[in-house]
């Protein structure tokens, strides 16, 4: 993205490859494709970034019981991502009367983390998480996992319960994370 938004300040334009590849974005990270190109890429800049190891691990650790959840083991499911189409994934034992979510399978273990990060730089849900990344990088501050864990407020009904366990597990875990 850093490349395209330099491309296009340099030259006024993308090369047709360029521009499909930014098409390809828009897409993926759901960004208005009625906006101008200075406004695509600036809103893919905010959202296409990094999501520090140590959240990812953490959130993989505490989401999948240390890989031990039947999700994990049968689905691929490492981070308790949910789908919403009938039989998408696994109906939980305890899902609210009502409710329509499943907590989806993936077809091999790539594929969740992928869907992770990219649902945390472009689901509404986790906007904050993506200003408090965007004010860190405008003030030079290093992205921690820390800093991130409190824009995921929504990602477990537990609130800042989970956001204070998630900043526990990065604590007691940092000498092995940072290895």
């Amino acid at each position: 993205v850093k490349a395209l938004s330099n491309e296009y300040s340099l030259q006024g334009e993308l090369t047709p490859a360029d521009q499909h590849r930014l098409e390809w974005l828009v897409s993926e990270y759901k960004v208005p494709d009625d906006l101008s190109l200075s406004a695509q890429l600036e809103i893919l800049l905010r959202r296409v970034d990094i999501i520090p190891a140590e959240l990812v691990l953490v959130q993989a650790a505490n989401e999948s019981a240390w890989g031990t959840s039947r999700f994990a083991r049968e689905g691929f499911n490492l981070f308790g991502l949910w789908c919403f189409r009938k039989g998408c994934g696994f109906v939980p034992k305890q899902r609210i009367e009502g409710a329509q979510h499943e907590v989806a399978k993936f077809p091999n273990l790539a594929r969740a983390p992928y869907t992770y990060m990219r649902n945390l730089n472009r689901h509404n849900a986790y906007k904050s998480l993506r200003d408090i990344r965007s004010t860190l990088r405008q003030h030079e501050r290093p992205i921690s996992g820390v800093a991130l864990s409190e824009g995921l407020m929504q990602y477990s009904e537990r609130g800042e319960d989970y956001i204070d366990e998630l900043q526990q597990m990065i604590r007691v875990n940092q000498e092995y994370i940072s290895l």
